[in-house]
């Protein structure tokens, strides 16, 4: 029994983060878990810009609705899923993600919440649980599952350890040099080939 555990954001789908940095002019939402591998201090970070710009949910939704996938991402996991189980496990948010899974014919994805007050303006989020991409690969592996990783950012690089079998997508050099034990790959075509020999190796 193989599932496949994918980071979302720089894996499947832009940095939301990013792209709403371009649309804003806001150079301070650029910084991503690429940059910081605390996530609570990005976050309250994050939340800190929101509320000096009074900018909120809605204007964040606007800009992920011009989102979607990156290029072969869709055919990718169509592919994937085909032979695999997969879930996505992400440090987005369901306010978030909704169009964008729409986009990659709903796979299953564990993320967190965010809390909105009356006008839109986020006050706060929730994590669904900590550290909850290591946990759920953990807890997969007690259900008797091989399950090989990837993702791109500091914050996947717990999952990856935990897992079977781990792997960077298009991470950037920072990650690349404190994590040499993982294998790089920059496409997708290379991103399942890592992933068939994994499990190989995993037997």
């Amino acid at each position: 029994m193989q599932i496949v555990c994918l980071d979302l954001e720089g894996v499947l789908v832009p940095e939301i983060w990013i792209e709403f940095a371009e649309r804003t002019g806001i150079p301070e939402f650029r910084r991503t878990t690429r940059d910081e591998p605390d996530y609570d201090v990005l976050m309250k970070y994050r939340l800190d810009i929101l509320a000096k710009h009074r900018l909120g949910l809605p204007e964040i939704q606007a800009v992920i609705a011009d989102m979607g996938p990156m290029d072969g991402a869709r055919s990718f996991l169509d592919g994937l899923r085909a032979d695999y189980q997969v879930v996505i496990l992400s440090d987005t948010f369901y306010e978030f993600a909704h169009p964008l899974m729409r986009q990659l014919a709903w796979p299953t994805l564990f993320c967190h919440s965010l809390e909105a007050d009356d006008k839109g303006m986020l006050v706060d989020y929730h994590l669904r649980m900590p550290d909850q991409k290591r946990e759920a690969v953990k807890r997969f592996k007690e259900l008797n599952f091989t399950v090989v990783a990837a993702g791109d950012s500091y914050n996947d690089t717990a999952m990856l350890g935990e897992a079977h079998g781990g792997i960077l997508f298009h991470p950037p050099e920072n990650v690349i040099r404190e994590f040499p034990q993982y294998p790089v790959v920059r496409d997708y075509d290379g991103l399942r080939a890592e992933i068939d020999k994994a499990f190989a190796r995993a037997g």
